[in-house]
């Protein structure tokens, strides 16, 4: 009776008619107080709905239906499947498809779909990790910028690989508070190749020029991500950066030429196999047969056992005052010390190890330059703000 009642009203009426009728149908299913025979009628009538040719029409349908558990779930599969401004509707928000149904979808939707349910109010972390696995750069952003999607550190992992080149993901995982240190380094790693591979085409820079030029600056932004992380991280950015292969001597070097001892020293310690504490032991103790020994167990370069044994013996002997600036000024005096002392040493095969203590002697330097030029801004505006503040005091006096 009710299908023959919607079929008459239907029948050659305009769009807007169809709308209302298909709006009162759906408000008719949801009161969920009709008989049996009526309601087979109404999800008939329902079902019907999904061949109107209209999208007006099946769009005021999914409106209609999409917030609650209690709408017919075939209706809902057939709009969730339906063209991607319905299906947007149906797939954000409609608790009834499930994570199942979801993750098909996902597979083989397009980037609208995809999106839609990563906007979903409740992403869980199988269907986060389906989203990693294959959603667009754009339906992967919207999931990043979601707080209702708990994603794991696999998928946050896998869709870091897939898509942090791109700018708009990158910008929303750096923002992102509980975001994992090696997720961190790897967009790191990322925006690096992306840079040199820019140099390369737009100033015509050798391939070999710019990768060491990236693999430097890599080095020195990653050598500031440890500087900064808790204790409790220090692993897991070391071993993130061991099983890329990224935990290179020049890294360590660099780290050392620092100061960030926690770095260095994590770092042997998963090298050698030799436990935590004990190499801290070793480290503080300044005995330099038992400190080579060590670098050695890490697996380092001959040549390189001399130069981090040499730095250690220089480091013992500086101390950090704790002024601003304090960590560029550092860097430069203790990289200095190094290279003239390790200049009258070094035999023939550690040549590039010289020059890679110059390039940092050389960077030092500029970061110090730098801290003071900021600095001396600093002072300046301080200078300028109370000098007007001054001058306003006065003319209010006079």
């Amino acid at each position: 009776m009710i299908v023959r009642e919607w079929l008459r009203r239907i029948e050659g009426a305009s769009v807007d008619t169809r709308v209302e009728a298909v709006c009162g149908l759906a408000e008719v299913w949801l009161k969920q107080d009709l008989e049996p025979m009526d309601r087979d009628d109404v999800e008939a009538a329902l079902t019907l709905a999904l061949d109107d040719p209209a999208v007006r029409v099946r769009a005021a349908l999914a409106e209609a239906l999409v917030r609650s558990p209690l709408a017919p779930r075939h209706v809902m599969l057939t709009l969730a499947n339906d063209q991607p401004e319905i299906a947007a509707i149906v797939l954000q928000r409609s608790p009834v498809l499930r994570d199942r149904e979801l993750v098909d979808i996902i597979a083989i939707g397009d980037t609208p779909c995809q999106s839609a349910v990563a906007a979903r109010p409740y992403v869980s972390p199988a269907l986060a990790a389906a989203l990693a696995e294959v959603g667009s750069a754009e339906a992967v952003s919207v999931l990043a910028d979601n707080p209702g999607a708990e994603i794991g550190h696999a998928a946050m992992m896998r869709l870091t690989e897939r898509h942090g080149g791109d700018a708009r993901l990158r910008s929303i995982l750096l923002a992102r508070p509980d975001l994992p240190v090696s997720i961190r380094q790897m967009l790191i790693a990322q925006l690096g190749s992306q840079l040199g591979a820019f140099a390369v085409d737009r100033f015509s820079l050798g391939s070999e020029r710019a990768d060491r030029c990236v693999r430097d600056a890599c080095d020195k932004a990653t050598v500031t991500l440890a500087a900064e992380v808790i204790e409790t991280d220090m692993d897991v950015l070391v071993a993130h950066l061991r099983s890329r292969g990224q935990l290179t001597t020049a890294l360590l070097l660099r780290a050392l030429c620092t100061g960030n001892m926690r770095f260095v020293e994590t770092a042997m310690a998963q090298l050698s196999g030799v436990p935590v504490a004990r190499v801290f032991a070793i480290m503080a103790d300044g005995r330099v047969s038992v400190q080579k020994a060590l670098f050695g167990k890490a697996g380092l370069p001959k040549a390189a056992i001399e130069v981090f044994a040499l730095v250690m013996a220089v480091y013992r002997e500086m101390a950090l005052d704790g002024e601003a600036g304090d960590t560029p000024r550092f860097s430069r005096r203790m990289i200095e010390r190094v290279l003239t002392r390790y200049e009258h040493l070094a035999p023939a095969n550690a040549d590039k190890l010289l020059v890679l203590l110059r390039r940092f002697a050389s960077e030092a330097a500029r970061d110090a330059a730098r801290e003071r030029l900021d600095m001396a801004r600093e002072e300046l505006r301080i200078e300028r703000t109370a000098a007007l503040y001054l001058e306003s005091a006065l003319e209010e006096a006079a």
